[in-house]
C-alpha cells in the first residue's frame, strides 16, 4: 500500500531533468510510487503546471508566480480567464470541468514517445469486433459467466477520457470531499459567517486544484491503458468491451508477438472484466464502497491549517500554496481504515486474479505467445503499470503483484477441485470468497472450504426432509 492517500505530483510527461526535475519529490509524483516523506500529497499537491499558459520556471511549484509573472501579454487574458474560472466554481469538491479540460489537453500533447491521439478507423473498429466476438467464444468454453459485452468499441484516448470520467468521479469524489470540507471548516463557528467569501475562495482554489491534478493523472493514464478495465475496475459504461489500438500497437511493438495474437489476448482480458463486473451484481458497489471507506479515514491537521489561513497576507496567495505542501493530509492509523484498505486490495487481487486464470485457460492451447503475453502482463503490472499508478495517485493503493500472482493460483486449483460452476460460484457472495489470509494458502481454503461446502449441502438436505411433514397433510 502507498503512503500517499491522494498523491497528487506530476504526471509521467513533465520534464525529469533541469530545475523542475529537481523541485519534483520522486516520492510522490504522478507515477504513485508511494514512496516515504512528510507530504503523503507529493512535494507538489496542487501545482499548476499543466494549466494553459502556466508553464516555465517556478510554474509547477508557484501557480500565482507562474500565471502572472511569466507570461506574455498575448497569455494574460486567458490567464485572467482561467483564474476567474478557479474562483467562481460553485460545484463539488472537484471541479470536473477543469479535469476533462486538462485530461484532454495532456492527451493532446501526446506520449513521451512522440504518439499523438488519432480518430479510429473503420479497420480497427472491424479488428476490435472481431477480437471481442472471438474472445467471447473462447470463454464460453472456460467460465460459467455469460458474455458481459454487448457491444465491442475502439476508443481513442479522448474517448477513453470522456467516457471513464464519470467513474473517476465516484471514485475520487468521497477523497476530496473529506479533504476540501476541511478547507471551509478550519475557522471557528462564529468567525465562518463573516469570512464566507474566504471560504468560498478556499473551496473553490481546492476543487479546482484537484481537477487540475485529476486531469493530469487520468490524462496520462489515456496514453497507457489497452481498455476500459486495466486498473481493475469498470470504469467504462456497462456492457460496453472497449480496447484503444493506438495504445495496443505501441504496447505490442517491441515483444515479437503478431499484431492479431496481441489484440486478442487482450480482448480476452477485457471480455473476461466484463463478464465479472456484469453477473456480479454487488462487486461494483463492494469496490466502490471500500474506497469510501477509506476516505472516511482520511484526517487532516486542522492546526496546521488555521495557521496557514491565519497568516494568509492577501497580496501573496501562494502562501495557501506552500502552507499546503507541509503534510497537513495524513491517513489515520485505525482498524477501520486497515479494514477498508484491505478489503479493497483483496477484491481487486481477486478479480484480477480471476481474470488472468479464465484468460490464461481459454488462450493456452489457441495462442502460442500466450504465456510470454501472460508473464509480460504480469510483470508491468509489477513494475508499476496503469492500475498501480493510478490508484497509488488518487487513492494511497497499490496492488501487490504477489496477491495477483497467489489470486490466480487459487483460481486455477479451484478449478481442479470443483470445476467451472464451483469457482465462479464463489461469487454469489463476498462473504464467499477466499480472504487476505487465505490468498496466502491457496491450496489450504480450496480443501478447507470444499469439505465445508459438502457438509453445508448435508445439513441442507437433512433440514429440508425434516420440514416435509409440517408442510404436507400426512405423516410418515
Amino acid at each position: 500500500m502507498s503512503d500517499t492517500p491522494f498523491g497528487f505530483g506530476l504526471p509521467p510527461e513533465e520534464p525529469e531533468n533541469g530545475d523542475e526535475g529537481k523541485k519534483k519529490d520522486p516520492a510522490g509524483g504522478g507515477q504513485g510510487s508511494g514512496g516515504q516523506g512528510g507530504n503523503p500529497f507529493g512535494a507538489n499537491p496542487f501545482g499548476f503546471g499543466g494549466l494553459p499558459g502556466m508553464g516555465g520556471p517556478g510554474g509547477a511549484d508557484n501557480p500565482f508566480a507562474a500565471m502572472f509573472g511569466s507570461l506574455n501579454p498575448n497569455d494574460l487574458g486567458a490567464a485572467f480567464q482561467q483564474l476567474g474560472q478557479m474562483l467562481s466554481y460553485e460545484g463539488g469538491p472537484v471541479n470536473w470541468d477543469m479535469a476533462k479540460q486538462i485530461a484532454r489537453q495532456v492527451v493532446a500533447q501526446g506520449t513521451a514517445d512522440g504518439t499523438k491521439d488519432a480518430s479510429v478507423g473503420p479497420a480497427e473498429k472491424s479488428a476490435v469486433e472481431e477480437a471481442v466476438r472471438l474472445a467471447d467464444l473462447w470463454l464460453d468454453q472456460v467460465t460459467s459467466l455469460p458474455s458481459g459485452a454487448n457491444t465491442a468499441v475502439a476508443w481513442s484516448r479522448a474517448e477513453w477520457v470522456e467516457a471513464t470520467l464519470p467513474a473517476w468521479q465516484q471514485l475520487v469524489d468521497p477523497v476530496a470531499e473529506r479533504v476540501g470540507s476541511a478547507m471551509g471548516d478550519v475557522l471557528p463557528q462564529e468567525m465562518q459567517a463573516m469570512a464566507g467569501p474566504l471560504i468560498g475562495m478556499m473551496r473553490s482554489m481546492g476543487g479546482a486544484m484537484f481537477g487540475q491534478q485529476i486531469g493530469q493523472a487520468v490524462g496520462a493514464l489515456a496514453g497507457e491503458v489497452v481498455g476500459s478495465t486495466d486498473v481493475g475496475l469498470p470504469l467504462g459504461p456497462a456492457g460496453r468491451a472497449a480496447l484503444l489500438p493506438l495504445n495496443i500497437e505501441a504496447f505490442g511493438k517491441d515483444l515479437g508477438v503478431p499484431s492479431d495474437e496481441v489484440r486478442l489476448y487482450l480482448a480476452l482480458r477485457e471480455a473476461a472484466h466484463q463478464r465479472l463486473f456484469a453477473h456480479v451484481p454487488w462487486l461494483r458497489a463492494h469496490l466502490f464502497g471500500a474506497v469510501e471507506g477509506y476516505a472516511r479515514g482520511i484526517k487532516v491537521d486542522t492546526s496546521k491549517l488555521e495557521e496557514a489561513v491565519g497568516q494568509l497576507d492577501p497580496t501573496h496567495p501562494e502562501q495557501l500554496q506552500e502552507a499546503l505542501q507541509q503534510g497537513m493530509f495524513q491517513p489515520e492509523d485505525t482498524p477501520e481504515q486497515k479494514a477498508a484498505l484491505a478489503r479493497l486490495e483483496t477484491a481487486l487481487a481477486l478479480v484480477e486474479g480471476w481474470v488472468d486464470a479464465v484468460v490464461h485457460e481459454a488462450a493456452k492451447s489457441r495462442l502460442t505467445s500466450a504465456d510470454a503475453l501472460r508473464e509480460t502482463l504480469r510483470r508491468r503490472r509489477a513494475s508499476g503499470g496503469p492500475a498501480e499508478q493510478t490508484f497509488a495517485t488518487l487513492i494511497g493503493l497499490e496492488l501487490r503483484p504477489r496477491r495477483l500472482r497467489d489470486a490466480a493460483r487459487l483460481w486455477a486449483s479451484l478449478t481442479d477441485a470443483r470445476g467451472v460452476d464451483g469457482r465462479d460460484g464463489l461469487w454469489e457472495h463476498p462473504d464467499m470468497l477466499p480472504t487476505a489470509t487465505d490468498l496466502d494458502d491457496p491450496d489450504g481454503f480450496v480443501h478447507r472450504e470444499h469439505l465445508d461446502f459438502s457438509e453445508l449441502d448435508k445439513m441442507l438436505g437433512e433440514a429440508a426432509k425434516g420440514e416435509q411433514p409440517e408442510d404436507g397433510d400426512t405423516e410418515k
